[in-house]
């Protein structure tokens, strides 16, 4: 373990940083691909906090049905929306924390996880604002970390607060192999990354809401 991961698990585990509730981290996955990766890592991280991190729990939240956005869906003036987008809304509202599991496509994020956000930043109540977040991705030899950094850019108008280390931008391709056929985190370095970042998340979000 690094001396910076010990930092951060020391950060999780002290006094100031024990909840007192459970903090409901909303994941979301930018890729509707059966066995995908980045499913396999909020899975993982499903697998962890109920292991490992006490005080933190993973709503994963299927985003693959909303419509696509457009503002002569909505009603109210704009502050009224279809079923499925006022559910996910609600989800995402109701977070404490987000978890971005985003695939990288053409230098960016996917239209999947796009619409998710615009929908989630539509009518007067901006769901994502004043939130903490982490991001995670799988992909080549750049693990997706230029998706990575187009979704903090994006968050920036948003009004999300992402975490900026550790990092987990994993090399799919490298041996020793990371998933297996299903999607599944098979790799013991990774999983213990996919920790520290959750445990980063979790202290981050426990100091905004101290403010």
């Amino acid at each position: 373990m690094t001396r910076e991961d010990s930092t951060m698990e020391a950060m999780a585990s002290s006094p100031a940083a024990k909840p007192s509730t459970t903090l409901r981290v909303a994941a979301f996955s930018g890729s509707l691909r059966k066995g995908s990766w980045h499913g396999g890592l909020i899975r993982a991280a499903e697998e962890l906090c109920e292991e490992s991190i006490p005080g933190m729990s993973i709503d994963h939240v299927d985003i693959s049905g909303l419509p696509m956005a457009n503002p002569d869906l909505e009603t109210d003036d704009g502050d009224g929306f279809p079923p499925d987008v006022e559910a996910f809304r609600d989800r995402v509202r109701v977070a404490d924390c987000f978890l971005f599991a985003s695939p990288e496509y053409n230098y960016s994020v996917t239209a999947t996880l796009k619409n998710a956000l615009d929908w989630a930043s539509r009518g007067k109540h901006k769901c994502w604002a004043d939130k903490a977040a982490a991001i995670v991705s799988a992909g080549g030899s750049c693990g997706g970390g230029r998706a990575s950094f187009h979704l903090r850019q994006i968050g920036v108008f948003l009004d999300i607060h992402f975490i900026n280390k550790p990092e987990l931008q994993v090399r799919a391709y490298e041996d020793p192999h990371k998933f297996d056929a299903d999607g599944n985190l098979v790799d013991a370095e990774t999983r213990e990354r996919l920790k520290q970042v959750l445990l980063s998340l979790q202290a981050f979000a426990l100091r905004l809401q101290q403010h």
